[in-house]
């Protein structure tokens, strides 16, 4: 007999050999129906996968995030063979699941896979989906694998197989199709209802741009017809908020060719914007004790050898710049925390000086593959809004919550309220990964998780997912389509202090090391514009809108009267225009709502006798004819009401 420990605590025992299937059924035929995935001692195993010891069991249905990637990596499965099917002489190389779906590298022997070749991959992968097919694993010796491979002259898994270990590979059969594959699926492929391919790009073989270019194909599945309609209304939305599409209209932002990939150009309008969700968040820091500093955009190569920086990221980044001067060489700055740590460096401090907060804007360089560039998503050159607070380990709790308290303040003010807060630690399997010792590590993973618990914040662990040289605590938002994206992170180092060798003077006139804290409420100023167009649609708050009012004059001859209008509102610290241009009134007011102006402000010779405007807000709805201190007065107060001191 074995004992399963089961998430509710409870212990069960079962005779050796028993499935997490058989365990689900034990406890309800309903669960039964539901399990597709389960865990055993932390590691993914399959319903049907014999359990042969004493350990932790996790079953999974669709509602989990982990069912769903089994669900997802399946369908892979199914989509790889109508793709053999369809594609005679197809090369498979990897499928993984991913956030939302799944997609399969594939090497074409010819020709190309296009849009219009979509429902015929679908048709053919449903036909194979209702055949019910189990999946099951075998083990293989590498020489079996290899051979495999190399008879059906596939160089991409025979190169996957020669870096495995003999006796670690499996492969995946069902129906007469078989791929090598760690683990991770669901029961049979009838549980697959709903298959749609979405898009198909070009990806380097291991993301590598000397490598041959594969056809990438993406798609995603449901366990019904209904969730698959449902989420591809959700993708049309999506389509309409592109931050890519709105801030092309709004006038926000460009790129430029002749400037470089991924490197964004702020037009007028956008920056702007910028500098008002700058100075939002610069008068919070102020509040709180920020004092605000300024570093170069480069740095000399030895500042990055002693941060690590180069060591973790300097093969594959933006190569040294030469200077003149023999063996000088500088790097284009990836972050802003080294030159952070040589501005405490310039003067000894007493723990009575302590925290040090120091806040940046800093723009910092790091070189993306051109295939993962998105829009201000993922780009080369990104602004953060950087702060690093250095105090002592006795001060590490309150000064950590603080930065909770402005994080939680800056998504707040902008409609960001849903969110899961994560913490993200070291892979203790993968130690390598890391700088610093382990004491050090473990003091700082528990000063976040008993900050967390502190502040009352529902947040998960996440192994793994921690920072070279520290743990942290990151905001998962989730946006207006239901999107999750990882905003605010809070870092806690300990290991960047002892490579620069930062100290302060305690109270036993002896040396101490600080504790170092990172911390960036937006995350980058580009992500956190083009998630914020995304979740809005366009429409931001009021506070934050390029324009807030548009006024618009019946004739040429009510031009003073809206001049008048515009200045009195220009008093009141409401951005405004005119649109004087020969067009109806009708025109004005579409372009006004695609342009996603919050309020039209209609002047004619009523309005002109009256000294009021007639109010249209963006939408349609009509508010009627107020004074211009009413209208000041309604702006402010909605303002006033979303836009709280912190």
């Amino acid at each position: 007999m074995i004992k399963i420990t089961l998430p509710d605590g409870s212990i069960r025992e079962y005779a050796e050999g028993t499935t997490p299937l058989e365990v689900a059924k034990s406890i309800s035929e309903g669960l039964a129906r539901n399990i597709i995935s389960a865990k055993f001692n932390g590691v993914t195993v399959e319903t049907v996968t014999p359990l042969k010891e004493d350990g932790s069991l996790i079953l999974y249905s669709w509602n989990n995030k982990e069912g769903k990637t089994a669900f997802w990596h399946s369908t892979s499965h199914v989509v790889a063979q109508a793709l053999e099917e369809l594609y005679p002489g197809v090369k498979l190389t990897i499928g993984p699941a991913i956030d939302n779906g799944f997609y399969y590298d594939v090497d074409l022997p010819e020709g190309s896979i296009s849009e219009k070749d979509f429902p015929e991959i679908e048709k053919n992968a449903l036909e194979i989906a209702r055949g019910k097919h189990d999946f099951k694993m075998r083990s293989a010796t590498k020489a079996e694998a290899l051979e495999l491979y190399k008879s059906q002259d596939n160089q991409y898994k025979v190169e996957l197989i020669e870096n495995l270990e003999d006796g670690t590979i499996t492969f995946c059969d069902h129906d007469t199709f078989t791929d090598l594959c760690r683990g991770g699926h669901i029961p049979n492929t009838g549980i697959i209802k709903a298959i749609k391919i979405l898009s198909v790009a070009g990806a380097y073989w291991r993301g590598n741009e000397k490598n041959n270019q594969l056809t990438r194909v993406y798609g995603i599945s449901f366990p019904k017809q209904k969730e698959l309609t449902e989420y591809l209304e959700l993708l049309e939305e999506a389509k309409k908020r592109d931050h890519r599409k709105l801030g092309k209209e709004l006038e926000l932002f460009t790129f430029s060719q002749k400037v470089g990939q991924g490197l964004p150009l702020w037009l007028p309008k956008g920056a702007a914007l910028r500098e008002r969700l700058e100075n939002f968040l610069k008068k919070a820091q102020k509040k709180a004790g920020y004092e605000m500093v300024i570093t170069p955009h480069i740095g000399q190569k030895e500042l990055y050898v002693t941060s690590g920086h180069y060591e973790k990221y300097g093969a594959d980044s933006f190569q040294p710049i030469k200077t003149p001067k023999e063996d000088e060489e500088f790097l284009l700055k990836p972050m802003n925390c080294p030159h952070h740590c040589e501005i405490y460096n310039t003067k000894p401090f007493s723990y009575r000086e302590l925290p040090k907060r120091y806040a940046e804007f800093g723009t910092v360089y790091r070189y993306e593959q051109s295939g993962e560039l998105h829009g201000l998503t993922r780009v080369r050159g990104f602004t953060q809004d950087d702060a690093h607070i250095f105090c002592t380990p006795d001060q590490l709790a309150d000064e950590f919550k603080n930065v909770i308290d402005l994080t939680l303040y800056v998504l707040g003010s902008l409609g960001f309220g849903n969110f899961t807060a994560q913490v993200s630690v070291r892979d203790l399997e993968k130690p390598e990964k890391y700088i610093g010792s382990v004491e050090n590590w473990e003091k700082a993973e528990n000063a976040i998780i008993n900050a967390a618990k502190e502040k009352g914040l529902d947040f998960v662990i996440e192994s793994g997912e921690a920072a070279f040289y520290g743990p942290k605590l990151d905001f998962m938002v989730k946006d207006a389509l239901g999107r999750n994206w990882q905003l605010g992170t809070i870092q806690v180092d300990y290991n960047l202090p002892e490579r620069f060798d930062l100290t302060y003077k305690g109270s036993d006139n002896e040396l101490h090391r600080p504790v170092m804290i990172h911390r960036a409420p937006f995350g980058s100023m580009e992500r956190f514009i083009a998630l914020l167009l995304e979740h809005t649609g366009g429409n931001f708050p009021l506070w934050l809108m390029p324009e807030q009012a548009i006024i618009l004059p019946v004739s040429e001859k009510h031009e003073i009267y809206a001049q008048k209008v515009l200045n009195s509102l220009e008093n009141n610290d409401i951005r405004a225009l005119i649109d004087n241009r020969n067009e109806t009134v009708g025109k004005k007011i579409r372009e006004a709502e695609m342009n996603k102006i919050p309020f039209m402000l209609i002047v004619g010779e009523n309005e002109e006798k009256e000294e009021t405007i007639s109010i249209r807000r963006h939408g349609g709805e009509d508010l009627g004819a107020i004074s211009v201190k009413a209208f000041s007065d309604l702006v402010l107060n909605e303002i006033n009401s979303t836009l709280k001191s912190f």
